[in-house]
């Protein structure tokens, strides 16, 4: 009789166990994006007032480069952006994350990308 019970329980005790599973790892993935936007959202003001800077000939070289590699990062997101309109694109945008990363080109802005070492 016990035997019959728990046979019986544990198809139901996996399902709970991978819905849990999932849940979990959709609001890591939540958390993960969030961060990476508000990290893109405070480079991103730096961009302007750098700019702003710029307008008024205070700002130096090395904040130029910063100012401009983050307008370079702000372009690589629109460009993403216009995929993300497109049907199917769940499927499309990772395949050209994977083609691109293949050909040598990096098409993620740099809060996106895995690697937080690289400029």
């Amino acid at each position: 009789m016990k035997l019959r019970v728990f046979i019986f329980k544990a198809p139901i005790r996996v399902i709970r166990i991978q819905r849990r599973r999932s849940v979990y790892r959709f609001r890591r993935q939540m958390l993960t994006l969030k961060l990476a936007l508000s990290q893109e959202k405070a480079e991103t003001k730096e961009m302007l007032s750098i700019y702003r800077k710029y307008t008024r000939r205070q700002a130096s070289e090395e904040e130029m480069q910063i100012a401009n590699r983050q307008f370079l990062d702000l372009l690589k997101g629109l460009g993403l952006g216009v995929f993300a309109i497109l049907p199917f694109a769940p499927i499309t945008i990772p395949v050209m994350i994977k083609l691109s990363r293949l050909v040598g080109v990096e098409i993620l802005p740099s809060s996106f990308s895995q690697d937080k070492n690289k400029p």
